[in-house]
């Protein structure tokens, strides 16, 4: 893999022509939409080069041990890590390893329900990227009955037709925003509770769901042992089929919290099959200009997270998107990550890259309004990738497929092995 940041004067076919690589190919993979460039740019160029794995140093590794591990030598561990030594091993220390070994990840994708547009044709070109996709398309009412919101069946067949196996997912959301007295009331009952579920199954079955992804959010503190109760039962149920388990980003259990109080981490992750964290909009609509998924955080939250969820069951969310605020009145709006890239070409702006949040981010002036723009590109992506890798997570979560990122799916074909 080759990361090429835009300079001053460079133009499209210097870099190609260096590159080895046609124009056309680096158009497609980074999703321009001109040959215009602009500084601070980073395109992907795609090319036969591995990537290294990262790794961090456990209790009685030695560099023989790591390189039978992940296929190599301890000569090359060593030459990947200039001053590394069997001697100096320090359990937590990070290191590269030169590995013929791709990552192996599980990927679930997110989608509403839709016919056709941007969420097929990524189901069609990247199917093969995905294990699952969490149809979005459900809630349930004051007395547990699930139902749906709009007409997921064509989405199904989609996902049948290109190997992604689809997910129902619930949400507490009513009138355009999460419900926290919806989710507290039904989990309070056990009778509302077995309505859910009992609701939730009926309709796996019917539509041949592979299982269900929950996403129910602001759960009263007091309820969450309820909601522990629930996923246990609702598991019972599902059987063999899979419970995905979206979860708040929290660094600590701040049990009495408003806001993250409600998941009990170590309970869910003894309950469900897979739990995803969502390390996405630290940067949120309204809230001040900052990183939508710093990496510095996004370590905080996952070292937290595994104190009580195993590697294997565990997912960090990846952001597909950006954030454009106008300030200082902090008015936002969603792009895609391909859309705030082509932003920046079109305004002229330069990208600038915080090095510890590992993100990119640029500012233009547009009808009398300043505007700071935060997204996501293949070096904050690629980023987040070795982050799992070095954590052996099981794998990532992407909101949402409907919002284009050609530079993702590139680095997963050229660099993932996907579990289905």
């Amino acid at each position: 893999m080759t990361i090429i940041i835009v300079k001053k004067g460079d133009s499209l076919w210097e870099i190609a022509s260096k590159n080895k690589v046609a124009p056309s190919r680096i158009i497609e993979v980074n999703g321009l939409e001109s040959t215009t460039l602009v500084p601070g740019l980073a395109l992907y160029i795609p090319n036969e080069k591995a990537v290294n794995r990262r790794y961090l140093i456990k209790s009685q590794d030695t560099l023989t041990k790591i390189g039978s591990r992940f296929g190599t030598s301890a000569a090359a561990i060593k030459e990947a890590n200039p001053g590394i030594s069997e001697n100096s091993l320090k359990v937590g220390t990070e290191i590269l390893i030169p590995s013929p070994y791709k990552n192996q990840l599980i990927t679930l994708g997110f989608a509403f329900p839709t016919s056709g547009g941007v969420v097929f044709e990524t189901l069609e070109q990247n199917g093969d990227k995905l294990s699952y996709l969490a149809i979005v398309a459900y809630s349930f009412t004051r007395e547990g009955n699930a139902y749906v919101d709009g007409d997921d069946l064509p989405l199904i067949a989609k996902c049948e037709q290109t190997g992604v196996k689809p997910l129902l997912m619930i949400r507490n959301f009513q009138d355009g925003d999460f419900d926290a007295d919806l989710a507290g009331d039904v989990l309070a009952s056990s009778v509302y509770r077995a309505n859910l579920i009992n609701s939730m199954l009926t309709f796996v079955r019917q539509k041949g769901y592979g299982g269900v992804s929950m996403d129910i959010e602001f759960i009263p503190p007091a309820r969450r042992s309820d909601y522990v109760l629930f996923l246990k039962e609702l598991k019972e149920g599902l059987n063999e089929l899979i419970l995905h388990v979206n979860v708040h980003a929290k660094t600590a259990d701040n049990p009495d919290n408003r806001i993250v109080g409600g998941h009990d981490y170590r309970g869910i992750g003894e309950a469900a099959d897979l739990v995803a964290v969502m390390t996405i909009d630290y940067g949120y609509p309204t809230g001040p200009p900052e990183p939508i998924s710093p990496l510095w955080w996004m370590g905080e939250v996952l070292r937290y997270a595994l104190l009580n969820i195993p590697e294997y069951k565990l997912q960090s969310a990846f952001p597909m998107y950006g954030y454009d605020w106008i300030v200082p009145s902090h008015e936002t709006k969603a792009l895609s990550a391909q859309n705030a890239q082509n932003l920046a070409i079109a305004t002229g702006a330069e990208i600038t890259f915080d090095t510890s949040a590992a993100s990119p981010s640029y500012f233009y002036r547009r009808e009398n309004s300043n505007h700071v723009v935060w997204f996501e590109d293949i070096r904050s992506i690629s980023a987040k990738y070795e982050m799992i890798d070095a954590y052996e997570l099981i794998g990532a979560t992407y909101w949402q497929i409907g919002l284009e990122f050609p530079q993702n799916w590139e680095f997963i074909n050229n660099n993932i092995w996907i579990i289905k």
